[in-house]
């Protein structure tokens, strides 16, 4: 259970949202005046993880500007300027709102939070040097074959370049099977069909169904390469982890292969 910083006893101090902000700005600045000579200019990321329970979450929520996730940066920013820390121009700052805090990195006194800094070294590590290929089987794509990267992040699959989602916003798809194609394969899948994400946790490509790839609309299904079974995506929740070999069907009849391994 998350230890709660906001202590409702009498007597105690009442924190709110600006209180909480300062609280978590000192311990990063600590962390970063910790980081030895020139080696702030090697920082990639620095990622903020969140584990406060419902009733303390939104207070941490305005703390960190999550509607305008550019402030909180700026606010660090000002800190590195202000200690001529010498932080490379395209650094980032990831809050991570979680269920526990990992056990593998700094735990922040009294506070909901845990925070790291990661190196570019480290971030290429982890994500950058992650790459695959999707290639079509069936069903008429713009290409025969995709180069997908860690790096790319949500990677939409769909019948045209552009939709409009429930919501009203757009959807671009990088994969895209054009509604105009004579191949019938293309005339079952949606706008909005599937994506592909890199996992951090899991160091893994993982494959979603959409709205428009779950029952009742399309389907998603995976011929699995390992033991040769076929599973259906029912949820757009619930995605599965792609292996070499993996084979997708979107709808009826278009089909991809995943693969780690360049073609010839």
């Amino acid at each position: 259970m998350a230890f709660s910083f906001f202590s409702r006893n009498s007597g105690d101090k009442a924190w709110d949202v600006k209180s909480l902000r300062d609280a978590l700005l000192r311990y990063i600045k600590e962390a970063l005046q910790k980081v030895e000579g020139g080696e702030a200019g090697h920082i990639k990321e620095l990622q903020l993880y969140i584990a406060a329970n419902a009733e303390d979450k939104h207070i941490y929520e305005g703390a960190v500007y999550v509607q305008d996730k550019e402030k909180f940066r700026n606010e660090i920013q000002r800190i590195a300027d202000d200690y001529a820390l010498d932080l490379p121009a395209d650094w980032s700052v990831e809050v991570i709102f979680t269920d526990s805090l990992p056990t593998d990195i700094g735990r922040i006194p009294q506070l909901d939070a845990a925070f790291t800094i990661l190196t570019q070294r480290q971030v290429m590590h982890n994500a950058s040097s992650a790459v695959a290929y999707i290639r079509i089987l069936n069903g008429q794509a713009e290409q025969g074959e995709y180069l997908i990267k860690a790096t790319d992040g949500k990677i939409n699959i769909g019948r045209d370049k552009k939709s409009v989602t429930e919501n009203g916003s757009f959807r671009l798809n990088k994969i895209i099977f054009p509604p105009d194609s004579n191949d019938e394969s293309n005339k079952f899948i949606s706008r909005q069909h599937a994506h592909i994400e890199w996992n951090k946790d899991d160091e893994r490509f993982m494959i979603y169904a959409d709205e428009g790839g779950v029952p009742p609309r399309n389907k998603t299904k995976i011929h699995i390469a390992a033991d040769e079974k076929m599973i259906k995506l029912n949820s757009t929740q619930i995605g599965h982890p792609m292996s070499e070999g993996d084979q997708v069907i979107l709808g009826e009849s278009a089909v991809f292969l995943f693969s780690v391994k360049a073609e010839g």
